[in-house]
């Protein structure tokens, strides 16, 4: 069973070589594409079993023990985190064989390179190939944002790679800190380290952590490193945009994972700086849905909303709220995957006006595009019986504190009122406030809409599966709080001294 950790990051990088061989066979290019990422969703639904027993797998590379080698670590966040991007993966990828690929141009290719590069962030135990792994998907993000061409995109495109190179530079140096005062990079030796440091090296050690904090920040587009996230959300293509919907939720994790484990000892480090950075992320987010003049802008304000809460859940510190935050994290991500699909539908049955939030001519299938947002919007504001509603409802639920209710209660709820104004005229506008006759467009086909579909009715079935899937969130925000399993596991191997190390 052990070998099966291997999968999620070696079968996404064999598929997109051998697509990269095939790419001007677009047939074959779907078919191994899809097929490939019905294998991961089968094998990551067979390691999150494993990890929803409580144990907690670790792999070690080449059989060198920890904390020397490099190691692969199972738990039920690693699990939880692994099925979400491949349901999302597998949707995307269905709806961008709908005629949204196009033979030689590497789409494909370029989607399992960054399942590989998300899959093994996601599964590493040491914090330099955590860097490693996300540098990799942040290269397949780069051309992936560029699919299509455009100067639109290109402008995008190019704050989206000079930012991130800058918070590369970080991350390494944060890690050069991090390795140069506990001489170690594997995550849960560090951890062990630092809460033994002595005095005069802990200054370089928080040092370390801020900087890994901004790094974060800026990966899941926590206020003010935003800025970056409607341009490039609102130009990406269709697809490419849907799943970038993991991207920020990759940040939100790399916080939860190594404040919970590296900085466990250092409590202060990064609470103070969650409670405001979380309303005014928010608040940004809500500014930016009701202004926003095209779909796509205004569901990339969406995914800065659901930041700004994830990061309230993540503040309280408490077990209850964190596994109501990780409900909420597979939520936003399918519910505004499918927006951005859904959206880019409808821009191709509105001739000239595309995506802009003005009355045009109807659509041609007006009632199923419809009927689809009304159903997004109700899960992304949170109205029952949506998964929105069951994430939003815990997460007040998770309240400890008169002073954390102030706060947290009026948040949610006004951002839910605003976000219901914003969505309710631009639906209005665009299905109702019709002029003219509908515009000779081809129709959608049901491949699309099963894309659309799917993710609707699996959010449908999230909310419905409340008990069970909330249980297991419970057990894996505990299983987070108590990092002596994982720090066990971590020992699996007998540790060598260092000088016996050849």
């Amino acid at each position: 069973m052990s070998h099966w950790i291997l999968i999620p990051i070696l079968l996404p990088l064999f598929t997109g070589l051998a697509l990269l061989i095939w790419s001007d066979r677009i047939c074959v290019t779907r078919a191994i594409s899809a097929t490939s990422a019905l294998a991961l969703l089968a094998v990551d639904l067979l390691l999150l079993q494993r990890a929803a027993e409580g144990t907690i797998s670790l792999y070690a590379l080449g059989n060198w023990p920890p904390p020397f080698g490099i190691v692969l670590v199972l738990d039920r966040l690693a699990a939880l985190m692994l099925v979400m991007t491949s349901v999302l993966a597998l949707f995307v990828i269905w709806y961008a064989a709908c005629d949204r690929d196009q033979p030689g141009d590497s789409l494909h290719p370029l989607i399992h390179f960054l399942l590989m590069g998300l899959n093994g962030a996601f599964l590493t135990g040491d914090i330099f190939n955590l860097f490693v792994f996300f540098e990799v998907l942040l290269l397949s993000s780069y051309a992936l944002l560029l699919h299509g061409g455009g100067k639109e995109r290109a402008r995008a495109g190019f704050h989206y790679v000079v930012l991130n190179l800058a918070g590369s530079a970080l991350f390494l140096i944060a890690v050069s800190l991090l390795y140069g005062v506990t001489g170690t990079l594997n995550m849960a030796d560090m951890g062990q380290r630092i809460a033994q440091l002595d005095p005069a090296d802990r200054p370089l050690a928080i040092t370390g952590g801020l900087l890994l904090f901004a790094v974060f920040g800026l990966k899941a587009a926590v206020a003010p490193l935003y800025f970056w996230l409607p341009s490039a959300y609102a130009a990406a293509a269709g697809p490419v945009a849907a799943l970038f919907a993991v991207m920020t939720k990759l940040g939100i994790y790399s916080m939860v994972r190594v404040y919970s484990l590296v900085f466990a000892s250092e409590p202060g480090l990064l609470l103070p700086w969650l409670w405001p950075l979380a309303l005014v992320t928010l608040a940004a987010g809500i500014v930016g849905v009701l202004a926003a003049r095209e779909l796509r802008r205004q569901v990339a304000y969406l995914v800065l909303v659901s930041v700004g809460t994830l990061l309230l859940g993540v503040a309280m510190n408490s077990q209850q709220a964190l596994a109501a935050s990780l409900y909420y994290l597979v939520h936003s991500t399918w519910i505004c995957a499918a927006l951005f699909i859904l959206v880019d539908l409808m821009r191709q049955q509105r001739g000239l006006l595309e995506d802009t939030i003005e009355s045009g001519p109807p659509l041609v299938q007006g009632t199923i595009l419809g009927i689809f947002f009304f159903v997004a919007c109700a899960s992304v504001v949170g109205l029952p019986p949506t998964s929105g509603f069951v994430g939003k409802v815990n997460l007040m639920q998770a309240v400890s504190s008169t002073v954390e209710a102030v706060w947290v209660w009026p948040a949610l709820l006004i951002s839910g009122l605003l976000t219901i104004t914003a969505l309710s005229r631009s639906g209005t506008t665009i299905f109702w406030r019709t002029t003219g006759d509908v515009i000779a467009q081809s129709r959608a086909g049901v491949m699309p809409m099963v894309a659309v579909g799917g993710l609707l009715l699996i959010s449908i079935v999230f909310s419905f599966a409340g008990d069970p899937v909330l249980s297991f969130m419970s057990d894996t925000a505990q299983q987070l709080a108590d990092s002596t399993a994982y720090l066990e596991a971590s020992s699996l191997f007998q540790p060598v001294e260092r000088g016996d190390i050849r």
